[in-house]
């Protein structure tokens, strides 16, 4: 998950030349670049210099963190294949499971349907906490920052955001484990969100998006509703098309159609939503053929969560899963 950040720019200098990372290299804080951020860190925010120099001493590069960022991308796996994957028994039982234990906390979102979405990211994430990562952040962000030069500048501002979170949130920089991308607990959160919108859902003074279920789901409906969700709103509507040709859409990742503009191109669906509602075409690849889908605004708002259409017809289609699973079972 990734929002438009400030970087460290503005307060370093251009890194122009990175260190060639080899598996479980200790970090070398006398490199220019190091020392650089170190003296930002104390100048602007406070961190003792001995503490922060003995803590970066303890990170390392480590080369599978940066094989995968830079793995080239593997085929491009149709929606039929991808929807599959989350799709499964066992991860819809899951759903049910979690639905049973923090179902007070879910119902407390005004939203059922915004309260499905939760459930379906978290299940899409990590399995309900299941799978959260394995690489601590701290080497991560330092891979990252220090020694792949194409987001260098992103992971150096999130390496930063981290050091501020775990001071905040009295969490121990030097142990939390999470994505070889620095994202971290059951919700996923890279530093810069969890300081912008997780929130404290128990009340304890802390937001632990670890350990606290309460603060998990908090945090997730907050990101969404900051990012745009609209109350009682359609997500999706399944569509056909009165003529195949695709030339009449411009299909990407946008809400660059409205509810009229779509049915004028021949694109059959349902919806109360008015004629000047912004929406989107969505095209999937079933089994036997292509398969349409409209997206509307809270789908967007879904996508903001992972920029991916794919990613955000799974949480949907999960959570609706898992409600319609409770429902037939009266669990």
């Amino acid at each position: 998950m990734l929002n438009n950040l400030q970087t460290l720019a503005a307060v370093l200098s251009p890194i122009a030349v990175f260190a060639a990372a080899t598996p479980a290299l200790a970090l070398d804080i006398k490199r220019p670049e190091v020392s650089s951020f170190i003296e930002t860190m104390t100048r602007e925010h406070g961190f003792e210099k001995a503490q922060l120099e003995k803590l970066l001493q303890s990170a390392e590069t480590r080369q599978p963190i940066l094989d995968a960022i830079s793995r080239p991308a593997e085929r491009v796996v149709p929606w039929h294949e991808y929807r599959d994957r989350f799709l499964t028994e066992k991860r819809i039982n899951q759903g049910a499971d979690f639905w049973l234990a923090h179902g007070e906390k879910l119902k407390q979102i005004p939203d059922p349907q915004l309260a499905n979405v939760v459930v379906g990211i978290l299940g899409v994430e990590t399995s309900f906490g299941r799978i959260t990562g394995r690489y601590k952040v701290l080497d991560a962000l330092v891979t990252l920052g220090f020694d792949y030069p194409p987001r260098g500048q992103f992971f150096l501002s999130e390496l930063q955001e981290f050091m501020l979170l775990s001071r905040e949130e009295k969490v121990d920089p030097a142990t939390v484990l999470g994505s070889y991308a620095g994202a971290m607990g059951a919700a996923q959160f890279i530093s810069s969100s969890y300081r912008k919108w997780a929130v404290d859902g128990d009340g304890d003074g802390h937001r632990d998006l670890w350990n606290s279920w309460d603060d998990v789901v908090g945090s997730v409906s907050n990101y969404l509703y900051e990012n745009g969700w609209a109350n009682g709103q359609q997500i999706l509507a399944a569509a056909t098309l009165n003529n195949p040709d695709m030339s009449r859409f411009d299909v990407k990742l946008a809400l660059n159609e409205t509810v009229q503009s779509l049915r004028d191109k021949g694109v059959k669906f349902e919806t109360e939503l008015p004629p000047d509602a912004p929406a989107m075409l969505i095209v999937g690849q079933g089994k036997d053929g292509p398969v349409y889908r409209v997206g509307f605004n809270n789908f967007y708002v879904i996508t903001r969560y992972n920029r991916s259409p794919m990613y955000a017809m799974a949480v949907h289609d999960l959570g609706e899963a898992i409600q319609n699973f409770m429902r037939d079972t009266e669990r």
